[in-house]
C-alpha cells in the first residue's frame, strides 16, 4: 500500500463503523457488507479505529481481527486504508501500532495517553516513541476536543518540526484566527477537521476530513467533497443547510448524553447504505430506534443531496 506524506493527505476519508450484536459480538458478516459498499463509494479513504469505531470498547483479538478484515479489504479494492492503532493506554497503543504497522498502510492514526494530561515534554515523548514503534508507517495524530491534553498550534508546529514521519492531525477546527496560526506555526502538517465543516475548512486551509458526514452517505460525501473544489459557493450552501439540520435535530440528542459514536452510527441508520445498525457496546447508549426512523424523512427533505434516487 502506498504512504501518504503530508502532500499526498487529502480529501474525505470514511470511518470503520462497528457492527455490534444483541449479545455485543461484533458481526463481521454485516462488517463485511458495509466494507463493500465503502471501498465502491470512491472515497480518497477508509480508516478503523476512531471513536467511531468504538476503539475504546474493542478487546486485543478483536482489534487484530478488525485490522485484518479492513486491511486485507482495502488492498483487495485499491482503497488507501489508515489503521488506527488508538488506546487510552500508551502501552496498549504500542502494541497496536506494532500490528498495524505489519500491514505497511498508508499511515497509522493514534491518540496521546488519556488518562492524565501531559506536558509539552511528554507529548514530544510520545510521539518519538509511537514514530519508532510504527517504523516506516506515517503518523496522522487524532486530538479531539474531549481529549485530555489539547494541543496548541505552537505544540503543533513543534511536533512537525521534530517528526517528520507526522503527516497529519485529526481535530475539529477552529475560528479564522485558529487557522491562521496553524498555516504559520505547524508547516505543511495535513489539516483534518470534522465532516460538517469541511466545506469551509477548506477555504481556510484544511485538507480534508475524516467524515461524519459520510456516516450518512458515504458516495454522497465524495459527491460533495468534489463540488467543492468545482463549486466553492454551493458547496459551502450545503455545508449550511447540513448544520442547520444537525444543530437542529443531532446536537439536541448529543446534549442528552448520547456520545459521537452514538450519533454517528444514528446518521448511518438514517442514510441506510448499509445495515450497520444503532447498538453500541456496553456502557455506552445507542439513539433509539423511533428516533432514528423519525429524523429520515426530515434528513432526506432537508439534504436531499444525501439520498440519491435509486439507479
Amino acid at each position: 500500500m502506498s504512504r501518504l506524506t503530508r502532500q499526498t493527505l487529502r480529501g474525505t476519508w470514511a470511518p470503520v463503523l462497528l457492527p455490534v450484536a444483541p449479545d455485543e459480538a461484533i458481526d463481521f458478516r454485516r462488517l463485511a457488507d458495509e466494507l463493500a459498499a465503502l471501498v465502491s463509494a470512491g472515497l480518497d479513504g477508509i480508516y478503523t479505529n476512531g471513536t467511531a469505531s468504538e476503539f475504546h470498547c474493542l478487546e486485543e483479538d478483536e482489534y487484530d481481527r478488525i485490522t485484518d478484515v479492513v486491511a486485507r479489504a482495502c488492498r483487495e479494492a485499491g482503497v488507501p486504508c489508515q489503521l488506527g492503532a488508538s488506546h487510552m493506554s500508551g502501552q496498549v497503543s504500542l502494541r497496536r501500532i506494532r500490528v498495524a504497522a505489519a500491514y505497511d498502510p498508508a499511515a497509522i492514526q493514534v491518540i496521546l495517553p488519556d488518562w492524565c494530561p501531559l506536558s509539552a515534554a511528554e507529548v514530544l515523548s510520545a510521539i518519538d516513541r509511537m514514530a519508532r514503534e510504527a517504523g516506516r508507517s506515517p503518523l496522522v495524530l487524532y486530538n479531539p476536543p474531549h481529549a485530555k491534553t489539547r494541543l496548541t498550534p505552537a505544540l503543533f508546529g513543534r511536533l512537525a518540526a521534530e517528526f517528520p514521519q507526522l503527516i497529519g492531525v485529526k481535530v475539529a477546527g477552529g475560528d479564522a484566527a485558529w487557522f491562521e496560526q496553524m498555516r504559520a506555526l505547524a508547516g505543511d502538517l495535513a489539516i483534518f477537521v470534522a465532516g460538517h465543516r469541511l466545506a469551509s475548512g477548506l477555504r481556510q486551509g484544511a485538507s480534508g476530513a475524516y467524515s461524519n458526514v459520510a456516516c450518512m452517505n458515504p458516495r454522497a460525501a465524495v459527491s460533495w467533497y468534489q463540488a467543492m473544489r468545482a463549486d466553492p459557493a454551493a458547496a459551502e450552501d450545503v455545508e449550511t443547510r447540513l448544520n442547520t439540520f444537525l444543530a437542529a435535530h443531532v446536537l439536541p440528542l448529543q446534549a442528552a448524553g448520547y456520545g459521537n459514536a452514538a450519533l454517528d452510527k444514528a446518521l448511518a441508520a438514517i442514510g441506510g447504505w448499509a445495515p450497520i445498525g444503532i447498538r453500541l457496546r456496553w456502557p455506552y447508549r445507542s439513539v433509539p430506534a423511533p428516533v432514528v426512523a423519525a429524523l429520515r424523512p426530515v434528513a432526506r427533505d432537508e439534504l436531499p443531496e444525501f439520498f440519491p434516487a435509486a439507479p
